[in-house]
Formats: structure tokens, sequence, C-alpha cells
């Protein structure tokens, strides 16, 4: 009995050793996964991704949020994007001009936890429109209001618009019948608004404005008025006319009409860009009256027409404010037999600040600093882990920056041409010109007028190569390199990375290293 009652001491004992040594290894091993447990991380586009995970390494579970085929600078947030900022422990983004839309997302977020890292917010950005110049001459004037036709004593109304600010205010208008004729001035016409009653005959006007020495500052292209005093029966007149042109009583049949479907838009452009814009029907008619209207973006105004756009090719130069535009088909009778819907022409100047900062690799390593300091902040365990991570890749960015400066410091040639004024950093740090084709679409082909534009812009800088941004169409980039005698190359802007990079495992490094051997192609 005795021996019975010790054996089931011991057992209770035995059992109680073995409870208490297991909690005591999961007390250990609860403590031990606290040095290798990783954070959360959203990073907002692919180079403050790219950072990060250098930076972090194995430590953090690093997520990117805009994805490839996405404007990182216009994108929306989803609420997947919100969910998974609000489990972060981190979120890392560039700065308010490039993803202006943070602020707003932070705003939504009940994370008080949550540590933000804005990697360019210690970085004075750069007006680097003074690194270069703009195929375009800012000082063109656009003129608004003018409708598809006149009838005879019809008052027309026009305006005068300047892409840039300026103190002059010595406006004069001219008129001329034909290109053969000479200009004449219109009297009492001295503002840049325009009224004049309709006359017989079409003809066209023009807008000057003249500086302080009675010098002509800035002109517009002539514009044609033209004066159809058509007899298609009374229930059309008005309608045609119209600037608007919302009443559509008159379309062909509405519930059949047909849909105009426009291509060629991009993301976003900058003032004295040229919009080039491409309407498409789906079926084939013998109709060919197009016209383009405009209006302010997101606003019930009147659609006013854009003058001298009357094919299905809409090439405009913008004026520093966003609008929407649309294409009009009209049938023989003047009825619109189709159009398009509103689209949005987004104007982004990011208010006279380039936002891409990450392609300057000494700043890129300043961007690294403040990305290392948030991941330290978070989890101070790490410190070690992430200061040695982010000193390697800084050293890195330091060589590529010393393989930049070698590459072009004895360079007579130091001018480049692209499509998209985006590469202004690291013209301001290498000491290079930056020339930008302003709105060059990649989906429309260039209209003969648009290539010979260009074709004079090479002839200027004696240009032996266009670079586009990774992503454009070549077989455009090839048209404009035929008509031009030029040739053509990629730059990444690496707001996104190439599909080819990341097949091959690499990244920011060896997209820089790209750059560099293409932009040798014209700076030697």
């Amino acid at each position: 009995m005795f021996k019975r009652k010790w054996l089931i001491a011991f057992l209770i004992m035995f059992v109680v050793s073995v409870v208490l040594i297991g909690c005591g290894q999961d007390d250990a091993d609860t403590s031990g996964a606290g040095d290798e447990q990783e954070i959360n991380v959203v990073a907002s586009f692919y180079p403050m991704y790219e950072f990060t995970k250098q930076v972090a390494g194995d430590r953090a579970n690093v997520t990117l949020m805009v994805s490839a085929g996405e404007d990182a600078h216009h994108y929306e947030p989803s609420a997947q994007d919100v969910a998974a900022v609000n489990d972060a422990n981190v979120f890392v983004y560039s700065s308010g001009e490039m993803e202006f839309w943070a602020e707003s997302l932070l705003n939504t977020i009940e994370n008080d936890d949550l540590i933000v890292a804005r990697a360019a917010e210690g970085i004075e950005l750069t007006d680097t429109s003074s690194d270069g110049h703009d195929l375009q001459d800012e000082s063109s004037i656009v003129i608004n209001g003018v409708a598809h036709h006149y009838h005879t004593g019809d008052m027309i109304e026009l305006t005068a618009e300047l892409a840039e600010d300026v103190n002059y205010d010595d406006w004069h208008w001219y008129t001329r019948e034909d290109l053969d004729s000479e200009w004449e001035t219109v009297s009492g016409q001295g503002t840049n608004a325009f009224e004049y009653e309709a006359t017989d005959e079409s003809f066209e006007v023009q807008a000057v404005l003249f500086d302080d020495s009675h010098d002509i500052y800035a002109q517009s292209e002539p514009v044609e008025i033209v004066i159809d005093n058509h007899d298609h029966g009374d229930e059309h007149h008005g309608d045609h006319d119209d600037e608007n042109h919302e009443d559509h009583d008159h379309n062909h049949h509405e519930d059949e009409a047909e849909t105009i479907e426009i291509t060629g838009l991009a993301d976003h452009y900058h003032t004295g860009d040229v919009v080039t814009l491409e309407a498409q029907l789906d079926s084939e008619v013998n109709y060919d009256d197009w016209h383009w209207y405009k209006r302010e973006a997101s606003s019930d105004d009147e659609w006013e027409i854009i003058s001298d756009q009357e094919t299905n090719r809409l090439e405009y130069q913008t004026a520093g404010a966003s609008f929407e535009v649309k294409a009009v088909l009209y049938d023989d009778d003047h009825h619109a037999y189709a159009e398009s819907e509103p689209i949005q022409i987004v104007i982004d100047d990011h208010e006279d600040e380039d936002p891409h900062s990450w392609l300057d690799p000494v700043l890129a390593q300043e961007q690294v600093n403040a990305i290392r300091d948030a991941l330290i902040e978070a989890d101070p365990d790490g410190q070690e882990i992430y200061e040695e991570n982010a000193e390697t890749f800084n050293a890195e960015l330091q060589t590529l920056h010393e393989e930049f400066e070698t590459a072009f410091t004895d360079a007579e040639n130091r001018v480049f041409v692209v499509q998209h004024q985006a590469f202004g950093y690291i013209a301001h740090r290498y000491n290079l010109e930056q020339v930008a084709i302003g709105g060059l679409s990649t989906e429309v082909e260039p209209s003969p007028s648009r290539i010979a534009e260009i074709g004079g812009l090479v002839e200027e800088y004696d240009v032996p190569v266009i670079y586009y941004q990774h992503g454009a169409n070549s077989a455009i980039a090839q048209t404009v390199a035929n008509e031009t005698g030029t040739e053509t190359a990629v730059l990444h802007d690496l707001e996104v990375l190439s599909e080819e990079l990341m097949a091959d495992d690499l990244g920011y490094i060896e997209a820089m290293r790209e750059n560099l051997e293409a932009l040798q192609l014209s700076i030697h």
C-alpha cells in the first residue's frame, strides 16, 4: 500500500515537472521569437518598395501597394489598401507631391501605432524644368469659344488665353479673308475678349499680345470663323450653333446612337504639352464632319468647340488647367451622328516641383536613411540589421553616382531629348540639359505637322536619339525615328519596374545602369 502511494505521488510529481518544463520552453520560445518576428511594412510604389526591401532584408514583410500598370501619382487606394495599412507597422511613401493621395489615406487609418516614413520629406524638391527646355512655346495663345459655325449677324464671342501669367495687357485682334489676304486690325478690341458681328463670308481671326515696348510677346494661330447660312429648315437652326450641343433631338436615332472611342490619352500632361488623341468609330460611314469640344474639368459648363480640329484626330496645346474633351461626328444635315463620352485631360505641373527625386542616386541615399530610421523606430531590436543593410545599399548607390559622374564629366554634347519631362533630377545632378517633347502620345501616330515640329528640334540640337519611357509603344517611337532620322532608346523612370528586369531578379541599380548606358548614346 505504501509503495502504491509512493508510486502515485511520483507520477504526479513527474507530470507537474513536465508541465512546468513545457511552460518554461514555451516562454523561452516566445521570447526568442521576438528577435526574429517580422514587422509588416506597406510601400506605396516601386522605388519605395525597392529601398525598403534593401534595408529590411528578411526581417520585415514588405508589400507593394501600386503595382505595374497603375499610375502612382493618380492612384486611388482601395478598401484592401486601407485594411493593409491598418494592419501594418510601417507605411512608406515618397512625398505629398508624388503620392498626393497618401495624406487622405492616412486620415482614414485607425492604427495609432503606425510609423509613417515620408522618404523624401527631408529633401527639397527641385523645379527641374529650369534644367531643360520644352519643345512647346509657352508664350503661345489659345483662342477659346469658337462655335462650329455662325450665321451672318451672329455675335462672335471669343477669349484669348495665355499659358503663363504676365503683366502685359496690350491685346490686339486681327482678321483676314484668306491666306492670300493681309491681316487687318479690328478696332475696339483692346482686351483678351473678342466680340464681333459675323459677316457674310467666312474669315480668319488672330489674337496678338504686345509687351511694354510694343513688340509682339505672343500670338495665336489663325482661327477660322465659318459663316454657314445653310437652309435646312428652321428646325435645324440653333441646334448645331449651340456650343454645348446637349440638345440631341435631331440625333440620327438616339436609342441606336453609335459611340466613339478615344485613344491616346496619357495619365497626365504638363502645361504646354500637346494632347494628341484619336476618335474611332466601330462602323464605317461616309461622314467626315468631325469636331472636338472642351469644357472645364468636372463641371456642367457649356461645351466650347476647339478651333481648327476638324478630323478624327485632335492635337491641342494645353494652357494650364485640367479640362474635359469629347469628339462629335456630324452627318450631312449637320446633325450629331455619334459622339464620345467626355474624357478628362489632367494637367499636373507638380506645383512646379519635380517629384522624381528617387532618380538621383545621391538623393536616393537620403531616402534610404529615412526608411531605415522608420524601421528602427518600429522594430528597435532590428536596429543593427537595418543599419548594416542601409549602409551596404547606400554604398552601391554611391558607386552608381560615381559611374554617372565619370561618364558625363567631360561630355561635350550634354543635351538629351525625352518624351516626358521626368528626368530632371538626373539632368540637374550631372549638369545635363533635358528637352521634353511634351504630350507625344504613345498610342496615336504623330501627324506630319507634329513630326515636322520634332524634326526642327532634332535639327536644332543635333539630336541622335529620342528617349521614350519604359512601357511606351515602340511602333510609334519607330515612326518618329524614321521620319526624323534619329534612333530611339528607353529610359526607366522607375515608377514601375520592367518585366524583363523582374524576370532576371534585377532592380533599381540595374535599371539605373541601363539608363546610364542609354544616355551615353546622346551625351558624350
